[in-house]
């Protein structure tokens, strides 16, 4: 189960009390990252992507996705309070299966928060969009508001939001988060809103038929819906910043994780009771793609009189059912917090970054911190640029898909990892244990399996080529450069770093 050099716990610890980051957070301010970071577009916009998919369904896909979340949080909550240091997946990876485990974890994990980041950007530009012209009748071309890859040319909001978060995070991680808990309230208060006015007036029949494209129409959308729980692990890289980790990562994250469930099985059931969630078929009765001109050209015809043609989908709902300006308020809501979900998976993207490099995988000047505002600021800003493409020219649903990829593999190997320990180093502290590890963790990686491969072939192409150039990278720079293949040592012991044999 191990490949290349193994970097074991005591050094890990030993090198981030070396080179650390400020512990600035507690158990409440991490709950709120979480939240932060899972209640987003998700939710608010990925709903209409998840019922052209499912139908009805969607609420099973919800379920589907939640309980994969929910056993992966589980795992994930022994490792980060046992090994308290940025990195998250990658991480533990390094200190169980390996060098080359970990820097393939990583390099998934790109996958995971930039594009996330990106995605939850162009979801945020669909609510800015639709909230300017309904509150002063504004109407931004569609060649600015849109990518090339969505039937525009470039989407100028969603690139300016990006570069915001970018400049709010090289301010500072405590400050960041304040802004972030204030952001968490306004989502809570909004969805709240939506709850309560729609819950009342569901009517049964919009949930006939439930399954219209069957048990892989669930599957698909679970497979995307999996973005509405994307942002708990990433409470996991702030460990390095959090205060007591121990006791304070576990309630981090299964505390935000259980939230955002509730929440979200109640949303899922306001929108389909109210105006139902029916595909839209094409001609010859072939379901149309979230995402594709058909879909588009499909809703125009229509009117977008379908919660599947929204860009806004519960302020749309909210309109259908005759409250218009609470639609409106929910529409101001989602401008104003969606943010806090790109500021958080930028967040876990940096943090990746800078662990990485200052294992000598990525170049040193990677891992500079500011003088200033102590935070890892030459990384924010690259990772800023990149996101800021991203949400420049990919439509939401795609870079979600290619961001669960990422995300269901790293899941994956945390939960072999946790396993793996467990019999290697079964005497070692652990603040918290996962219950049942021998069933929890086995679910989980079957779990995160099954949703990738439930996944377009398209994204499963994208996500294999993605690790291949990870592969070439690796060999090419980043395995010679690594400290451990040049034997730099950080604790006293000499034998800190452990080559297994046969790697060289």
């Amino acid at each position: 189960m191990i490949f290349g050099r193994v970097k074991p716990l005591d050094a890990i610890l030993a090198t981030a009390q070396k080179k650390s980051l400020t512990r600035s957070l507690g158990a409440f301010q991490l709950t709120m990252l979480g939240i932060g970071a899972v209640i987003g577009t998700g939710i608010f916009v990925l709903t209409a992507e998840a019922a052209q998919k499912a139908g009805p369904g969607m609420m099973l896909s919800f379920v589907i996705a939640g309980f994969v979340c929910a056993v992966a949080a589980l795992c994930y909550a022994e490792m980060s309070a046992m090994v308290p240091v940025s990195g998250s997946a990658y991480t533990y990876s390094y200190a169980v299966m390996g060098e080359l485990v970990a820097w393939m974890v990583g390099w998934a994990l790109i996958l995971e928060y930039a594009i996330a980041a990106g995605a939850v950007s162009v979801g945020w530009s669909g609510y800015f969009i639709g909230w300017l012209n309904t509150s002063f009748n504004i109407t931004i071309p569609h060649d600015l508001v849109r990518g090339p890859f969505d039937g525009g040319s470039i989407n100028l909001p969603a690139m300016l939001i990006a570069a915001v978060i970018t400049a709010l995070l090289v301010k500072g991680t405590k400050e960041s988060a304040s802004v972030n808990a204030v952001l968490v309230a306004v989502k809570i208060l909004a969805l709240s809103m939506f709850v309560i006015l729609t819950i009342p007036v569901i009517r049964t029949g919009q949930f006939t038929p439930f399954a219209p494209l069957g048990f892989a129409g669930i599957s698909g959308a679970a497979a995307s819906i999996f973005f509405a729980y994307v942002g708990f692990d990433a409470v996991s890289t702030a460990a390095e910043e959090t205060k007591n980790p121990q006791r304070n990562m576990p309630i981090g994250l299964i505390g935000s994780l259980a939230i955002c469930t509730i929440f979200y099985m109640l949303v899922a059931s306001g929108v389909i009771g109210t105006v139902g969630a029916q595909p839209v078929f094409g001609p010859n009765h072939e379901v149309l793609s979230p995402g594709t001109p058909a879909l588009s050209a499909a809703c125009s015809a229509i009117h977008e009189q379908a919660v599947v043609c929204s860009k806004e989908a519960l302020a749309w709902t909210l309109k259908q059912v005759g409250f218009p300006f609470v639609g409106w308020l929910v529409g101001a809501a989602a401008i104003i917090a969606l943010p806090s979900v790109i500021l958080m998976m930028m967040f876990g993207q940096t943090r990746i970054f800078f662990v990485m490099s200052r294992d000598g995988l990525l170049p040193e000047f990677f891992s500079k911190i500011h003088p200033r505002f102590h935070t890892p600021h030459v990384i924010t800003i690259l990772t800023g640029v990149f996101v800021t493409l991203f949400a420049a020219f990919f439509p939401v649903g795609l870079l979600a898909d290619v961001s669960n990829s990422g995300t269901l593999f790293a899941f994956a190997a945390v939960s072999i990892a946790v396993m793996v320990l467990r019999k290697t180093d079964p005497t070692r502290h652990r603040p918290f244990r996962t219950p049942f590890i021998m069933v929890t963790a086995p679910v989980s990686i079957i779990g995160c399996v099954y949703l990738f491969f439930s996944l377009s072939k398209e994204t499963i192409l994208l996500f294999f080529g993605w690790a291949a150039v990870g592969l070439v990278v690796y060999f090419l720079y980043s395995r010679s450069r690594s400290n451990l293949g040049r034997g730099i040592i950080d604790v006293a012991e000499p034998d800190a770093y452990v080559d297994v044999p046969g790697t060289h």
